[in-house]
C-alpha cells in the first residue's frame, strides 16, 4: 500500500514497538534522513528536472535550483541547443579570465547557488538545464505524500526502520534485518529504476535478435 506521512509515522511506531515522546518528537528528522539516504544511493528518472534560465552579457554566473542535488546537463540556445562541458571551477578560471567574452562552452559548480561558465558570456543567452532534483519530503508535502511513499514504500519503511532502529539503540540483530530489507528493496528499485526504466522491448529485443 502507498504511504502518506500519516500511516508511515504509525507504521514505523508499529514495527519498533515505541512511542516514547522523544522518539515520536524525532520521528520527522527519521524520515528525512531515510530519504536523504534513498536519495544518494539511486539516480531515477523521476527525480530528473528540467527548468529554463539565463545568462546575462558579461555576467559569469548562473543561479542555482533551490532543489538542485548533481547536474545531468547544461545547454545554451545559440541557435539550437549547444551542450556545455562541465570542468572545475579553476580550470574555467585558468583558461578564461573574467573579460574573455564569448559563447560559454565550460560550467562548474562555483557554490551552493551558482556555477560559473566560462567564457564569460558575450550576449544573453536561453539556457536549459537538465539536473538530479530532490523531491519534497512527505514530512513537508502539503497532501502528506511523496514519490518514495507511493512508488517505493518498502525502500522508504526499510530506511526509516534502519534510522529508526539507530537511534533507539536496538537490537543489533534486528537492525541487521532491517538494514538486509533495506538493501534489498534499493537493489529491486535500481533494477527499475536504472535497468528497465531506460531500455525499451522493442530496442532490448533487437539487440538480442542481432547477437543470436
Amino acid at each position: 500500500m502507498a504511504f502518506t506521512y500519516t500511516t508511515l509515522t504509525q507504521t514505523i511506531q508499529d514495527y519498533v514497538e515505541s512511542n516514547e515522546t522523544t522518539f515520536v518528537a524525532n520521528l520527522d528528522t527519521i524520515i528525512k534522513q531515510a530519504e536523504d539516504r534513498i536519495l544518494k544511493s539511486i539516480q531515477l528518472p523521476d527525480f530528473r528536472k528540467s527548468v529554463s534560465g539565463s545568462l546575462t552579457s558579461g555576467n559569469q554566473y548562473l543561479q542555482m535550483p533551490s532543489d538542485f542535488l548533481a547536474p545531468y546537463s547544461l545547454a545554451v540556445d545559440n541557435s539550437g541547443y549547444e551542450y556545455l562541458v562541465i570542468k572545475d571551477v579553476n580550470s574555467i578560471r585558468e583558461m578564461y579570465p573574467y573579460n574573455a567574452q564569448a559563447t560559454p562552452k565550460y560550467y562548474g559548480i562555483f557554490d551552493d547557488t551558482s556555477f560559473i561558465v566560462g567564457p564569460t558570456p558575450n550576449a544573453d543567452y536561453n539556457v536549459e538545464l537538465h539536473y538530479f532534483h530532490k523531491p519534497v519530503s512527505i514530512v513537508d508535502s502539503l497532501d502528506g505524500t511523496s514519490w518514495l511513499g507511493t512508488n517505493a514504500e518498502s525502500l522508504l519503511l526499510y530506511g526509516c526502520l534502519v534510522e529508526a532502529y539507530t537511534f533507539l539503540k536496538g537490537d543489533t540483530d534486528l537492525l541487521q534485518v532491517y538494514n538486509e530489507q533495506y538493501k534489498n528493496s534499493l537493489a529491486a528499485m535500481k533494477s527499475l529504476g536504472e535497468g528497465f526504466n531506460t531500455t525499451d522491448n522493442y530496442r532490448y529485443g533487437m539487440l538480442r535478435t542481432e547477437r543470436q
